[in-house]
């Protein structure tokens, strides 16, 4: 097979490039200091297409592949992990539920909006004893005259509580007649909905610009046209959007492999010992070259699954095993560079080590590495 970007896709990618370089990387130290999440930079995205990338034309969106998305989280991811999860969280869950499972009226309310940039969504799936095993969720929401009552907690939410969050799309159990059936909805819940409140901003170890909360419903109570789809088919809905979340993981795991790899190389052509850059020795060679190999071997991967879901073919294994390869890589590579920067890599002060900080959660993001290796077994017919 040869992957070669196509004309307009090397625009998009060097127009991505471009705002990682002037806009990103000009904010990405502060962001990591000070975990405010960047609005400013946000907005600026919107601005050059990057809210929107997937979202058809008709929905303000900028109507592009999954190819040029991949290409767009990969370069901004390499400047910041915040921004470029943030747009992913909007792009590739949110906006994605709503634009293949919504009707009409609400993609005009909701979906473009998204597209132009004017707010931002979060995906509320997690819970606190539901993460892994979606179907084990307790939030539920019941029917209620003329629309449905909703009351649960939801966990590890990302994009809920800036100024431009506009709400969540949630995953709820709906009330079914069927007592041997259980059936699960999705629902967007806007955040000045009464009984709808969340927690104080989370503090992680990486990504730490990213605001993510947790989030409860206690009697919330929305109208029919909340519902998105069938209320039968939302676990499916949102099943479904985690497949491209897995591309999204990935292409930020290739940016960040690729980053740390920079970092490392340029550090090791200057670093002096023994007389002479530590470059010039074997065992320093050697972790670059094994970075280098397995950063292509994952691009290659991740690319593979994107082209898939372009072409209309099943992708759902190919983005696990992207998933899978890219964030295990990232999280290794990042180790790697961090041993060859030796004690400055240690220093939080350093770009390797805010790499460091945001790699691990690459192999729980968008389901763990666990589940995509369940998910490969079962398309392997186990």
């Amino acid at each position: 097979m040869i992957l070669e970007l196509t004309d307009d896709q090397k625009s998009f990618q060097a127009t991505a490039q471009a705002f990682a370089r002037e806009i990103v990387a000009q904010r990405a130290a502060g962001i990591d200091k000070s975990g405010e999440f960047p609005a400013d930079v946000l907005h600026a995205a919107a601005a050059h297409g990057l809210l929107g990338v997937t979202i058809p034309r008709a929905w303000g969106g900028a109507g592009r592949d999954y190819v040029s998305y991949a290409l767009a989280i990969e370069a901004i991811a390499k400047a910041s992990a915040t921004v470029a999860v943030s747009l992913s969280v909007t792009n590739s869950l949110v906006a994605e539920v709503i634009a293949h499972a919504g009707r009409d009226q609400q993609r005009e309310r909701w979906l473009r909006p998204l597209a132009e940039g004017r707010v931002l969504g979060a995906f509320g799936l997690t819970e606190p004893d539901a993460g892994s095993d979606a179907r084990g969720i307790s939030t539920r929401a019941e029917r209620r005259d003329g629309g449905w009552l909703i009351n649960g907690q939801k966990s590890f939410i990302s994009n809920a509580g800036t100024d431009m969050s506009f709400g969540v799309t949630l995953l709820a159990r709906a009330d079914s007649t069927d007592e041997e059936a259980t059936r699960f909805g999705t629902f967007v819940v806007e955040k000045d909905t009464p009984g709808f409140t969340m927690g104080p901003k989370m503090r992680g170890i990486g990504w730490k610009g990213l605001d993510t909360r947790e989030l409860w419903f206690d009697d919330v109570w929305v109208a029919d046209e909340h519902l998105v789809g069938d209320p039968a088919m939302g676990l499916s809905q949102f099943l479904g959007t985690l497949e491209v979340g897995r591309i999204s993981i990935a292409a930020l795991s290739l940016s960040l492999t690729q980053a740390v790899l920079d970092l490392a190389l340029a550090y090791a052509k200057q670093r002096q010992q023994f007389g002479q850059p530590i470059s010039k020795f074997q065992a320093i060679q050697f972790k670059l070259a094994d970075i280098a190999t397995e950063l292509e071997a994952a691009r290659w991967l991740t690319y593979r699954a994107a082209y898939l879901r372009d072409a209309g073919q099943p992708f759902l294994k190919v983005a696990s095993m992207a998933k899978l390869k890219a964030s295990r890589v990232a999280t290794w590579a990042a180790s790697e560079a961090v041993q060859i920067h030796g004690g400055l890599g240690y220093m939080l002060e350093t770009p390797v080590a805010r790499f460091y900080c945001d790699a691990k959660v690459l192999e729980i993001g968008e389901g763990t590495n666990e589940i995509q290796h369940v998910v490969i077994a079962r398309a392997l017919g186990c």
